[in-house]
Formats: structure tokens, sequence, C-alpha cells
């Protein structure tokens, strides 16, 4: 009885109940060039905030350097037991600089896709967001030719985008935003390849309203 009581006051207040953020990724999502706060992932949740939806970052487990099949064993433990009511992936660049194959990649990409689901209350609060062409920074040419990068990570997310279609996801796809780092040397970090804090903003800028819209539904 007194939690129906406080329930409905609580309704009656107009208060909006908290809504749990939880992120998995690799370097792009844990803010590497940058500070964790810079990280898009804590700027969307602070941005969302101030748009007046109480989300909350409770884990973003992201690692540089991890694959999807990294993101399935160490990371989606973490977001499993953090409750999350709202998600976000962007993950693989890796698995193709380690040259997972595109059909290992799907494979993993999809099971992911399942497990994050299979955690959420609501199915459709999963944001899928692409990979970046990291063949534009200074050091992208140390891992391949730039264009044979471009090439493989458009192949990778070409797969990103058809999973997420095909159950309904909406994708915020910044690799065409990130072809544009070249244009000023602030917007790569200090180690050649990572974006820095001035490229991650606006990333997030673009990821925002997709969230927001997604959120206020």
């Amino acid at each position: 009885m007194l939690l129906a009581i406080l329930f409905c006051a609580s309704a009656a207040s107009g208060q909006q109940q908290e809504i749990r953020y939880a992120a998995i990724g690799d370097s792009y999502s844990s803010g590497e060039g940058a500070t964790p706060e810079q990280s898009w992932p804590s700027l969307l949740a602070r941005h969302l905030r101030e748009s007046g939806l109480p989300v909350k970052l409770v884990a973003n487990p992201s690692r540089t350097g991890w694959t999807t099949r990294q993101a399935l064993d160490e990371e989606l433990p973490i977001f499993k037991t953090s409750r999350p009511d709202f998600a976000t992936v962007q993950i693989g660049v890796n698995d193709w600089v380690h040259g997972v194959g595109a059909d290992q990649f799907r494979k993993n990409f999809v099971l992911l896709l399942e497990e994050m689901l299979a955690v959420l209350p609501e199915k459709k609060k999963l944001l899928v967001v692409t990979i970046p062409d990291f063949s534009v920074t200074p050091s992208g040419s140390s891992f391949a030719d730039p264009p044979e990068i471009s090439r493989g990570i458009s192949e990778f997310n070409k797969i990103i985008e058809q999973e997420a279609a095909a159950r309904g996801l909406k994708v915020a796809d910044v690799f065409p935003l990130s072809q544009k780092m070249p244009g000023g040397s602030a917007l790569v970090a200090a180690d050649g390849l990572h974006p820095s804090a001035k490229e991650y903003a606006p990333w997030e800028k673009l990821i925002f309203p997709v969230a927001r819209d997604l959120l206020a539904r």
C-alpha cells in the first residue's frame, strides 16, 4: 500500500523515472584520445538530460582495441548487470584490423545485438552507431592503404545497417562525418589515430537527435 501511494505521488508530481543508459563499443565509445567525460556517450547522456529526458549513463565498458568477440565476452556481462533501459553499440573497427572476415563479423554482431535486445525492456531502445573511417587520420595508413581501409569499413558498416534494419533499429551514421577529420589537425588526437574531443563533439551532435526521438516515443 505504501509503495502504491509513493508511486502515485511521484506520478502526480510529474517526475519521470530515470532512464538507465549503457554503451557497448571500443575506443570510439570509450573516448580514446579525449577524457571519458568528453566521450560521445557521456556527452549524449548529459545533453539528453538537458533536453528534459532523465538519462543516466550507468555503464560504458567500452575498451580500446576490443572486437565484437571481446564485447560479447567482456562487455556484455557488465551490460546485463547494469539493467539498462536504453543502449548504444558502436563496434567493428578492430574486427577489420585483425582480419576478421565479413561473415564472422556478421555472426558476432548479430549475436551481440540479440543479447543486448534480450536485456532491454523495450526492444527498439537500442541505437546502433556506424564505424568511422580511420583511414583519413595521419596514422591510419600504417594499418593498410587508405582506400582499402575505407572499403573494408564500408563493407562492415553495410552489415551493421542491414542487421539493424532487420530488427527495426535506428542507426546514426558517423562514417561521412569522420572523413572530415583531415580538415583540421585539432580533430585528431595526439596519437594521430583517434578522434580528439573536438571530433567526438560533432559525432554526439549527430547521434543526439536520433537518441532523443527514440526516447521521446
